[in-house]
C-alpha cells in the first residue's frame, strides 16, 4: 500500500490514512469528506499565522485577502498538479469517465485531504511542515494587498481618502437572452463631469469593470 507521495516529504505510519485522503466521494463512503474538512482548517490557520508574522504591518482585511490568494480552489489545484496527486486519486468509474482527475474543485479538495491525513498520523508540527513546504512559495511572491482588493472597493477607498462622496452605480442597459444577458452600467462620481461604462455578465461584474476604468482615469489626471 502507498505510504507518501512523491514531492511531498512524508512518509506515512498508518497507510490506510494516506488512501483514504485520495478517495474520491464518487467511490464510497471511505472517502475523504471529513479529511478535507480537517485539513481545509489546518491549511487555513498555518497560512493565516505565516502572514500574520510575514506582514506586522497590515491590516486584518488585507491579511485575509492575501489569505484567501493562497487557500483558493485555483491555487490548491495548481499545487496539486505540481505533485501529480491526479496519478494517485482513488474514484468511482462514474468520475473516472467524466475526467474527474483533471477538475479544479477534485485536486484541490484532495489537497486539503492529505494535510488532514497527516495531522492525524503525525501530529500537528509535521503538517505545518509540510504545508509550508507546499504554500510557502506561493506567500512568498503574493502580489500587494492593495492588488488584491476589488475595483470598487479600491475606488471607494480612493474616494474616502480625499473627502469625496462615494461613486455612484446605475444600470444603464440590459439585453440578451434570460441565459445569456449583457449588462451596462455606468459610475460617477458626484460633483464631477467624470464617468465611466462598463459591461459585463453580471451587474456585479460590470460594475467592477466601471470602476476599474474610473481609477485609471482619475490616475492618469493625478499624473
Amino acid at each position: 500500500m502507498l505510504n507518501r507521495i512523491p514531492g511531498i516529504d512524508y512518509v506515512f505510519k498508518d497507510p490506510g490514512l494516506l488512501e483514504k485522503a485520495l478517495t474520491h466521494r464518487s467511490f464510497g463512503s471511505h472517502n475523504n469528506e471529513r479529511l478535507e474538512f480537517l485539513g481545509d482548517a489546518i491549511l487555513s490557520l498555518v497560512v493565516a499565522d505565516r502572514l500574520f508574522h510575514l506582514h506586522p504591518d497590515v491590516s486584518e482585511g488585507d491579511l485575509s485577502r492575501l489569505r484567501s490568494r493562497v487557500v483558493r480552489g485555483d491555487t490548491l489545484a495548481r499545487l496539486a498538479n505540481k505533485l501529480r496527486l491526479s496519478d494517485h486519486l482513488i474514484m468511482g468509474e462514474g468520475e473516472l469517465k467524466t475526467g474527474g482527475f483533471k477538475k479544479n474543485s477534485i485536486l484541490a479538495d484532495t489537497l486539503e485531504a492529505l494535510f488532514g491525513a497527516i495531522y492525524l498520523d503525525g501530529g500537528f508540527r509535521e503538517c505545518e511542515r509540510v504545508v509550508r513546504q507546499a504554500c510557502d512559495d506561493v506567500i512568498d511572491n503574493l502580489p500587494d494587498a492593495e492588488e488584491l482588493k476589488d475595483p470598487k472597493t479600491r475606488l471607494q477607498e480612493w474616494m474616502q481618502a480625499r473627502g469625496r462622496p462615494l461613486p455612484i452605480y446605475q444600470l444603464e442597459k440590459e439585453e440578451g437572452a434570460e441565459h445569456a444577458k449583457l449588462f451596462t452600467v455606468s459610475v460617477t462620481l458626484a460633483g464631477s463631469r467624470e464617468q465611466a461604462f462598463a459591461s459585463g455578465s453580471s451587474r456585479r461584474k460590470a460594475e467592477q469593470a466601471a470602476a476599474s476604468q474610473m481609477l485609471e482615469t482619475l490616475r492618469t489626471a493625478a499624473q
